[in-house]
């Protein structure tokens, strides 16, 4: 009996790495291919349906300048992982190896490497990451969710591969719903949200800047807000004291429908985030995480504020009295959000999982129709 035709995925464990890598696995399994996921103890505790025969663990920490000790204990756990990751490649002789970022990702894609199984990498943001960067190299395609990716190394420009950020089925579902625009009389729906990790600063700015606005807006107000589990009690007693009513949670498992429902969207711009409204469709205020060294968030803002999709506020500048006066003129001037959603449609990549697939399919060199038996 012919083996499986398999392939072994590498990913970080936060959402921003597992959704695109979830995204593809779906796809490779309805084209009859067997999926692993290799990762870190984070990724292993990651509860969405991935479609993976089996999940790895492998060591791994993020190298930082932080102390030569804390340099070298991370490189121990790495060259541990690498350790780990010849075994795992050996055993399952994928026929090719996918890294989605992320530092859980260097050892399984580095060993595939040098073992000679093909292997390719996929950058979800506007900046190659630090791990990427380091594993382009040994990569025989670099595949990117943004058709502008900055950091990237002149010697493996050649071989880019434009095919956007895979997304979840939900998102496709709810890409489905047509934008509503706001009627004169009508409710506006908001949403906010501050991204995986939460944003402790949409809770403590959004509300005050609600409540600096006119009865009349605020009276059409319909609030959808996503806290950090710790911040659902600061948002509550913040829209309290504004005197406004929302739909507060630290967790919505129907976000992807919340965005399609929103007029507009305040929130982080990490990569599936951008993505998402992208391919959704909806105009969006961006607040970039600061302070991280790539930039990545703010090179993913700006693929959507220069085509008028989305308007970014840095966070030194993310006041109440700034963000209400930009709520305002967006409330009071309804055909801006229509323009926005239309512009932020017209970036998105909705088939980019079976863009990926395709290009995985071919760097790996399979023959796919013996693998569904077709």
């Amino acid at each position: 009996m012919a083996r499986p035709l398999r392939i072994l995925l590498a990913a970080g464990g936060t959402g921003g790495h597992l959704f695109p890598a979830e995204a593809l696995a779906v796809e490779l399994v309805k084209q009859g291919i067997e999926v692993h996921l290799a990762t870190d103890a984070r990724g292993m505790a990651y509860g969405g349906a991935f479609p993976a025969k089996e999940r790895h663990a492998i060591r791994a920490a993020t190298p930082s300048g932080k102390s030569p000790i804390a340099l070298i204990k991370a490189l121990l756990a790495l060259g541990h992982g690498l350790v780990q990751s010849l075994q795992l490649v050996r055993r399952l002789k994928p026929d090719a190896v996918v890294g989605f970022g992320g530092y859980p990702s260097v050892p399984p894609v580095l060993a595939g490497w040098l073992l000679g199984v093909p292997t390719l990498v996929h950058e979800q943001n506007g900046v190659l990451g630090r791990a990427n960067r380091f594993l382009a190299p040994f990569s025989k395609a670099l595949a990117t969710g943004f058709g502008d990716v900055k950091s990237v190394p002149r010697s493996v420009r050649g071989r880019l591969h434009l095919v956007g950020n895979p997304v979840r089925p939900a998102v496709l579902n709810a890409a489905d719903i047509a934008y509503r625009p706001v009627t004169p009389d009508g409710s506006i729906n908001l949403l906010v949200t501050g991204g995986s990790q939460g944003a402790r600063i949409m809770s403590d700015v959004v509300p005050k800047a609600l409540g600096l606005l006119s009865k009349e807006l605020t009276s059409r107000l319909a609030i959808v807000h996503q806290a950090r589990g710790d911040d659902v009690a600061v948002a509550e007693r913040h829209y309290a004291e504004a005197g406004i009513k929302a739909d507060i949670r630290a967790f919505f498992d129907d976000l992807p429908k919340r965005i399609a429902d929103a007029h507009l969207v305040i929130g982080r711009a990490g990569a599936s985030t951008v993505a998402e409204l992208g391919v959704i469709g909806r105009a969006s205020i961006l607040v970039p995480l600061p302070g991280s060294l790539d930039q990545d968030q703010a090179a993913n803002a700006e693929t959507l504020a220069r085509i008028g999709a989305a308007t970014i506020i840095k966070q030194a500048n993310f006041t109440p009295e700034a963000l209400a006066v930009l709520l305002e003129r967006l409330f009071s001037h309804p055909s801006e959000l229509t323009d926005s959603s239309v512009a932020a449609k017209s970036a998105g990549i909705p088939d980019a999982a079976v863009r990926l697939a395709r290009l995985v399919v071919d760097v790996a060199g399979l023959d796919v129709k013996r693998s569904n038996g077709s």
